[in-house]
């Protein structure tokens, strides 16, 4: 037998602990002296939950990567459904809408980037065709042959794709090659199907699954830019499925209806079909799904049971890496159920302070990382105050019952620290103690109109900044002084975001879901922040959606566990590792949850060689 050196090249290393691992150990073998054990770094395959759609749909398609794509068409609820316009962009964590296909439909196919997509056909025959060009979409050259439920050759450039297969009714085998202008027909697939999924370039295309017969749903056919010709099938009849891969050689298929699981993946190496051991969480068909097959995106899609059309979003990977989705996990509940709270901190020293329980409350708790513990009480009783500092440096700025306060923590007790030059509640601050922004807000004073006035604070006064573009109040706000950001609140457009460079404020992205009483102090800097929770409206339209802003777009994040607004966040935590607290749910129950929020991590892991 052939030892390691034989085969490797290279004798078995030995380290007193594993090394700081990447990617590059991969297949490499060691030996740690201290736990006596063989180890190495393999090839994992997983699935994670990501940040869901903006927009449940099924019946759509997507375009790029799992770094950047775009996912357009489709049908949502209530089932059966009706076709939709709004198209979604991802950046890699999250969604956010972009501009309205043309004719809104369902059943088509697509190619291309997040920048640069074609999709084609449509349901009874449809021949129209679009492309996107990272701002807008147009129509050009329609398909010769309409159909919908189409395959394509999905990882094609925009200019140079193929599409095929599909039903007008009936189902076709026909196949057409775009050259950037326009469609030629080419040979036909040797089995007429409809509802496959295909992956690859136009030189090197795959399809596979489909229906009309339940023996087509494991066929799988390769062209090689003449001509099709059979390949091994599937392991699992699939309909309905998506696929991903960069050629004929390297494909993926997933999803599927009953009675298939739906949530099974499999992988072609351009030998034979295996399925992996990795499986979809959610149950699904007519996924929008695009990427390679080391990361694919499965977005949206029709679940069964109970039947609806989904915004649920995974993100399949093959690598070394081993990806830790983003995602809100509970931390210990509050001491005092509360409403209209402040926050200020971090989420492993976070504060919380004031706010309604239900009289308007002086009291104060502190975050550790796991418990609350009480601390020193405010001055005056406060409730919709803004936040701004750390624990042992905050401030507590504005609120009813006395809206021109401030009031500064020193880690043990408050004391009044100079007076607003407007008094005022609902408002938003962010920065630290000795260099603080207030906002917006609501004079307590008649005429209550929303104010845009921005305060500066030095550590001991406040000084006149430059005014916000829209009046506002029940915003949220976080950033420093001089790169603060304003987002949301209780005006007719929930979605507006600008920014304050320390002397002015200037329009930012929009939010996807416009709401107000988010977390107030937000999470995060001007480039890196969060949107929790909050209001989109009148009523029990209390909300858990999370998203965040990048510096120029907001998009979709986890969702909270528990859907509240007029809660508070640590007003200096970053937006990966943000916090949340109190509140009330669309009952107006008090709250005493606590949320910590961890972003997405990628590491990779060891794994100890043993016999049997």
């Amino acid at each position: 037998m052939a030892d390691y050196a034989d085969i490797y090249g290279k004798r078995v290393k030995e380290f007193t602990d594993d090394p700081t691992l990447t990617s590059s150990y991969e297949g490499q073998v060691w030996y740690n002296e201290n736990s006596g054990t063989l180890k190495t770094v393999l090839i994992n395959e997983a699935t994670s939950s990501q940040a869901s759609l903006t927009t449940a749909r099924g019946h759509g398609s997507a375009a790029g990567t799992t770094t950047a794509a775009i996912v357009a068409f489709g049908k949502t609820n209530p089932v059966p459904g009706s076709t939709i316009s709004p198209t979604e962009t991802w950046n890699g964590s999250g969604f956010s809408g972009s501009p309205n296909v043309n004719t809104a439909r369902q059943h088509t196919a697509g190619f291309g980037t997040s920048t640069s997509a074609l999709f084609a056909g449509g349901p009874g025959g449809t021949a129209n065709v679009e492309t996107y060009d990272g701002s807008s979409f147009s129509e050009t050259t329609d398909l010769n042959t309409g159909r919908g439920n189409l395959g394509a050759s999905s990882n094609s450039p925009q200019t140079a794709g193929l599409v095929f297969g599909g039903e007008g009714p009936p189902a076709t085998g026909a196949t057409e090659l775009w050259n950037g202008s326009s469609w030629a027909e080419q040979p036909d697939l040797n089995t007429a199907r409809t509802d496959g999924a295909g992956a690859g370039i136009s030189t090197s295309a795959l399809y596979f699954g489909g229906e009309p017969t339940p023996a087509n749903g494991n066929k799988s056919e390769e062209y090689n830019g003449t001509a099709w010709s059979n390949t091994p099938n599937l392991n699992t009849n699939q309909q309905g499925n998506a696929g991903a891969g960069a050629n004929a050689d390297s494909a993926l298929s997933f999803g599927g209806p009953p009675p298939a699981p739906g949530v099974q993946i499999e992988t072609f190496d351009g030998t034979s079909w295996t399925t992996s051991p990795a499986t979809l969480a959610t149950a699904r068909y007519n996924i929008a799904g695009c990427g390679t097959t080391s990361s694919t995106l499965a977005a949206g899609g029709f679940r069964p049971s109970p039947a609806a059309y989904i915004a649920t979003t995974e993100q399949y990977d093959r690598s070394a890496n081993v990806i830790t989705a983003a995602a809100w996990a509970s931390g210990g509940n509050m001491s005092q159920a509360r409403a209209q709270v402040a926050g200020a901190g971090i989420q492993t020293a976070a504060l919380a302070f004031g706010g309604i329980a239900p009289g308007t409350v002086n009291s104060t708790e502190e975050y550790n990382g796991s418990g609350w513990s009480g601390g020193g009480s405010l001055v005056n009783p406060l409730r919709n105050a803004a936040g701004a500092g750390i624990q042992t440096a905050a401030l507590a700025i504005g609120g009813n019952v006395s809206g021109d306060t401030t009031e500064k923590y020193d880690g043990s007790s408050w004391t009044n620290a100079g007076n607003l030059g407007t008094a005022r509640y609902r408002l938003a601050g962010c920065g630290i103690q000795t260099a603080a922004l207030a906002f917006g807000g609501l004079p307590e004073s008649a005429p209550q109109s929303d104010l845009t006035a921005t305060e500066e604070y030095g550590g001991s006064s406040w000084t006149a900044g430059g005014n916000l573009s829209t009046a506002r109040a029940a915003l949220a706000g976080t950033g420093v002084q001089t790169a603060a950001l304003a987002y949301g609140g209780n005006v007719p457009d929930k979605t507006l975001t600008e920014e304050y460079d320390g002397s002015s404020w200037t329009s930012g992205g929009s939010m996807n879901t416009g709401k107000f009483f988010m977390a107030l102090g937000g999470a995060g800097t001007q480039t890196a922040a969060l949107a929790s929770g909050g209001s989109t409206g009148p009523g029990t339209t209390v909300t858990a959606v999370t998203e965040a802003y990048d510096g120029t777009s907001w998009a979709t994040n986890p969702t909270m566990g528990t859907a509240r607004y007029y809660l508070a966040g640590g007003s200096n935590a970053p937006s990966s590792a943000a916090i949340v607290m109190g509140g009330a749910n669309a009952s107006e129950t008090k709250q005493t949850a606590t949320e910590e929020f961890t972003g997405e991590t990628t590491t990779v892991v060891a794994k100890t060689l043993t016999t049997s």
